[in-house]
């Protein structure tokens, strides 16, 4: 952005030494213009008019003089060269400079011509806004007085005339018509540049952040006014086929300019005026209908009403920036009463005739445009920084989670290892229970009820198996690598033949129903899990029941769960009471085993007796 300034600031300076006036050589003879007339001709009239001739002054509007004539208007500027004796006239050369024809014209020195514009018929050149020079042919002059006639053509709508005429030495008027070079066409071609690139520059930083309007409306204003000064800057009105379609783009440009002005002030300014803005908006799509469309008088009228919205809204931000007292908005109001003071001076020379070379608009624009980059430019490094400033505090506030959640990471981990372990206590405690408890009240219940001592024999076998019971419960934790009964039956044989022998000594009778086939193959925890459930349902049948019956059953339906059921005919008991009580370590038991495998678990009892239901889905 600065190296743009720079470069910008280099070339006015560049082009202002250029545009001085050259020290005009001293001459030989003056040239005194005598008198300027204009005369009405009809619309094919190629001749100057004999009659109506009127004395003016250039620059001319002859449209505020005749009001209704639609035709074409001839100018006669008559001249002679003051030579003082014995000077003579043939080495004294003469130059004529224009700054304008409004629209289109040509141009004769006496009755030869000297220049025409491309077209003076629609699409017609446009030359009110471009300057000339001329050298007049020695041979076209004649003595004493000199006539240049210049025709002008144009829409009867639009503002017609001449600007300035000069006749002279050519270093004088080849001067002149650099300085009105510079200000007619030079300055607005470097303002064209200049917003077209500070347009695209912040139409991109809007693109990347959305969240500043502000830019996106600044990137609207700059290219609102490339168009606008497009039309001013363009000699021909093509794409259109006449001026008038172009004056209606110009108009158009204007407004949706000063649109985009008064949304990016309000935007920049922090201002929220819903209403306002939508009332601005329906205006401006009337605006752009009428200029479209309507008679050349209600469209000018349409123009000076957004005039008078773009010094309104300048006068407004005066008095907002006084309020916040924010230093952006004080340097913004600061550049918007630039554009007060030359708004109003623009727009009373505009009023008072064709005076462009006293705008100041076209001048002051660069400097502002200028002054408009290093603002956005400033506010757009100050949002820079404060998003540096962000992701610096951001960044200290992930790296202070990151190590506070690694701490509670850490925390969370042992604390896993820890119930962990706990649970390992638990299932041995519960393994301990089911299996080698079950057995001490299986060989308890024997050895109480045997009506005689039992032999050596008898007791190495009850030790034997109070010992395969332990070994069972140590190795639990490689069960997961253990082999599967390749039936229920048996898997079930080992417990029917350890329980047979007791319920017969027990006076008990027992009934097996066990499905011949696995309808899904259980894995080797489940099996362990059934077979502590079995054993602590039987060990209880014996301990507590004084049951004469006992049956268990073992089924799977197809695509069913695996069912285990265990009954008795005994005295029963209240499950809730002793489940509230805290008293049947081995329900709590089974009732874990079966949760940890996602199966249901399930005791119903009364006086006629108790079932154990155990339901749960092969893996």
């Amino acid at each position: 952005m600065q190296y743009l300034i720079l470069a910008t600031l280099a070339l006015i300076t560049i082009v202002l030494s250029s545009a001085v006036p050259a020290q005009a050589s001293e001459m030989t003879c003056n040239v005194n213009i005598s008198d300027i007339r204009a005369a009405r001709a009809t619309a094919h009239d190629s001749q100057p008019p004999t009659q109506g001739w009127e004395a003016v002054s250039v620059p001319d509007l002859w449209k505020t003089r005749w009001l209704d004539h639609e035709g074409p208007v001839w100018y006669q500027v008559n001249w002679n060269r003051d030579c003082e004796a014995g000077q003579d006239a043939n080495n004294s050369p003469v130059a004529l400079g224009i700054d304008g024809i409004g629209m289109a014209g040509e141009v004769y020195l006496n009755h030869d011509l000297i220049w025409r514009d491309n077209s003076l018929e629609e699409p017609m050149s446009m030359s009110w806004n471009t300057p000339r020079w001329w050298l007049l042919p020695e041979s076209a002059m004649q003595d004493g007085v000199n006539s240049i006639w210049i025709r002008t053509v144009g829409a009867s709508e639009l503002a017609l005339g001449i600007g300035r005429v000069r006749l002279g030495s050519p270093e004088q008027v080849y001067a002149a018509h650099t300085a009105s070079e510079w200000r007619q066409r030079t300055v607005y071609y470097m303002n064209l540049g200049m917003s077209g690139a500070l347009g695209g520059i912040f139409l991109v930083v809007w693109c990347l952040r959305r969240s500043e309007q502000a830019f996106g409306w600044y990137a609207a204003m700059s290219f609102c006014w490339v168009v606008y000064l497009s039309t001013i800057l363009a000699s021909s009105p093509w794409p259109f086929p006449d001026v008038i379609s172009h004056s209606r783009l110009n108009i158009i440009a204007f407004l949706l300019y000063v649109t985009s002005f008064c949304m990016f002030t309000w935007r920049f300014g922090g201002q929220k005026l819903p209403r306002i803005q939508r009332a601005l908006g329906i205006f401006t799509g009337l605006g752009i209908i009428v200029a479209c469309f309507a008679p050349r008088n209600l469209v000018e009228m349409i123009w000076m009403t957004f005039v008078l919205i773009f010094l309104v809204n300048c006068i407004q931000f005066q008095l907002h920036a006084w309020r916040t007292r924010e230093p952006q908005h004080i340097l913004l109001a600061m550049c918007w009463l630039i554009f007060l003071a030359v708004g109003i001076h623009d727009f009373m020379v505009l009023i008072d005739g064709w005076r462009a070379h006293e705008m100041w608009g076209a001048v002051t624009s660069l400097i502002a445009a200028m002054f408009m980059a290093l603002l956005l430019g400033g506010r757009l490094v100050s949002g820079m920084k404060q998003i540096e400033s962000f992701n610096e505090a951001l960044e200290a506030r992930v790296t202070h989670a990151r190590d506070e959640l690694s701490h509670v990471l850490k925390r969370e981990h042992q604390q896993a290892i820890n119930h962990a372990k706990l649970q390992e206590r638990m299932q041995i405690v519960h393994d301990l229970h089911d299996g080698l408890g079950s057995s001490l009240v299986r060989n308890m219940a024997l050895v109480e009820q045997s009506p005689h001592l039992l032999s050596n024999e008898r007791m190495l076998s009850l030790l034997k198996v109070l010992r395969d019971d332990l070994r069972q419960v140590i190795d639990h934790g490689s069960s997961a690598g253990a082999n599967i009964p390749a039936t229920p039956t048996q898997w079930m044989a080992p417990l029917r033949h350890r329980f047979t022998r007791i319920f017969d000594e027990c006076g008990i009778d027992s009934k097996w129903i066990v499905d011949k086939a696995w309808q899904s193959h259980p894995d080797a925890l489940l099996c362990l899990a059934l077979t502590r459930v079995v054993e602590e349902a039987l060990s209880n049948v014996i301990k507590h029941s004084r049951a004469h019956n006992v049956s268990v059953l073992c089924t799977q339906s197809k695509a069913g769960p695996l069912v285990l059921e265990i009954r008795d005919d005994g005295v029963g008991f209240d499950p809730d009471a002793v489940r509230d009580a805290g008293l049947s370590v081995g329900m709590r038991s089974m009732n874990a085993r079966m949760q940890r495998l996602g199966g249901k678990f399930s005791v119903e009892s009364d006086p006629n007796g108790t079932t154990v239901r155990v339901s749960v889905q092969n893996p």
